[in-house]
């Protein structure tokens, strides 16, 4: 569910009709929604009632101060793969114990600004990784907490490029691997190992991959802890997915994927960690585009818009599907016509959808896709020197500019000349 709803034949995100807002910051632009966004962290939230946890919102899934505001005020957590994003929560006012430093190439730099900031814990990638930790800590005279991510090599069953719980993906310690590491842990004497983290992947649409590694991970507690480990965490990651068409995806409810974790994992007596990012934020957003130009040509017409694969790069990258719709309501009985709907950089790549099927349109129009809050602007760039789009955070009857749009001379003006020149 979310809360961008036709009203009067014109498109609303909650109750401010988007062209306002695109008279307002132009297009394209991303607006979001409160209601939405507090919506779905609650969902997680209740569906672990009665556990010992906490909901860390991933942040890469969309990172706008504001957002992360809005959920922090919830009670919400974050986790964070860089110092930059670390940087993002602490800005938001989110305290350190609420955020947990993920990510697979953390260097020493990093590791010791979030260790001297303060930090819930590291979830540590490697070996290597684990001695560095230890060696910053003791050089900071603090011990890091840290989980280990095993790699429990089960198949997410999702797209290749977000898979990440495989033998031949570049995340995690083997879990054949975890017993040797957490006993090299234990000799170190700038960590203390205190739970375990797992994350096999992101948009999964069913239950059996999470059951399969979650299993491996309530028998690895056990074994850890006959070897005299203090188990006492699970970070058990994000990668719930979300409907990107309205019409035949039906990814498991975080309901469901809660009575999964208390059926496998309850016994255990761990406190939960679960780091949701797509399904909090993906159909919290929406991007608004114009349509520019209606281009007949040999075998196949296109809709050229003003938004390119700079600002959603999504389809470009992982041929991801988003609905498409007029932001004015078509007619009941208007007769629908196959596009390519694509932008206008200088890509053959630059193609958001082939052969869609849309209503009449004509240029001038705005044009939304549906489920773009996550992985949409922060994967946005200045490609062919297209400024980034303003996002828009929307509560209620009031919206407000969360991101603005540069100007061309900021852009521009980035750049340094050497003397030579």
């Amino acid at each position: 569910m979310d809360h961008f709803l036709y009203k009067d034949g014109v498109l609303h995100a909650e109750d401010v009709p988007l062209p306002e807002i695109a008279a307002a910051v132009g297009t394209p632009f991303y607006v979001y929604s409160t209601a939405t966004l507090l919506r779905h962290f609650r969902l997680f939230d209740d569906a672990l009632e009665g556990m010992d946890h906490l909901v860390c919102y991933a942040v890469k899934a969309a990172s706008n101060q504001a957002i992360l505001r809005t959920l922090a005020a919830a009670g919400a957590g974050m986790d964070v793969v860089s110092e930059g994003e670390y940087r993002r929560a602490r800005a938001a006012g989110v305290p350190g114990d609420k955020i947990v430093f993920s990510g697979v190439g953390k260097t020493a730099d990093e590791i010791r600004y979030v260790l001297s900031d303060g930090v819930r814990q590291l979830n540590v990638e490697s070996e290597p990784e684990l001695e560095v930790i230890s060696a910053v800590a003791v050089e900071l005279g603090v011990v890091a907490p840290i989980t280990l991510r095993v790699n429990p090599d089960v198949d997410a069953k999702t797209h290749a490029k977000i898979a990440t719980g495989k033998s031949e993906n570049k995340f995690g310690i083997p879990i054949a691997q975890a017993r040797a590491v957490y006993a090299r842990a234990a000799e170190l004497p700038g960590v203390e190992a205190i739970g375990i983290d797992v994350h096999i992947g992101s948009q999964l649409t069913q239950l059996e991959p999470f059951e399969l590694a979650y299993r491996k991970v309530a028998e690895l507690t056990e074994v850890l802890r006959a070897d005299g480990h203090d188990i006492r965490r699970l970070d058990l990651g994000g990668g719930l997915g979300i409907p990107y068409t309205r019409s035949n995806e039906a990814p498991p409810l975080p309901s469901d994927y809660g009575a999964l974790i208390r059926r496998t994992l309850g016994h255990l007596g761990c406190e939960i960690e679960i780091e949701p990012g797509r399904l909090i934020a993906g159909n919290a957003g929406l991007m608004v585009s114009r349509l520019v130009y209606v281009k007949h040509g040999e075998g196949r017409d296109f809709l050229i818009l003003d938004a390119a694969m700079n600002d959603l790069v999504r389809p470009a990258m992982y041929d991801a599907h988003h609905d498409i719709v007029p932001v004015v309501e078509a007619a009941a009985a208007a007769e629908s016509t196959p596009y390519d709907i694509v932008g206008p950089v200088c890509e053959t790549g630059d193609t958001f959808a082939r052969q869609r099927a849309m209503p009449p349109v004509a240029p001038g129009d705005l044009i939304a896709f549906r489920s773009a809050g996550a992985y949409g602007a922060v994967m946005s760039s200045e490609y062919n020197s297209r400024p980034l789009i303003p996002e828009v955070l929307v509560k209620g009857d009031q919206f407000a500019v969360i991101r603005r749009r540069p100007t061309f001379d900021e852009m521009i003006n980035r750049d340094t000349i050497p003397e030579w020149l």
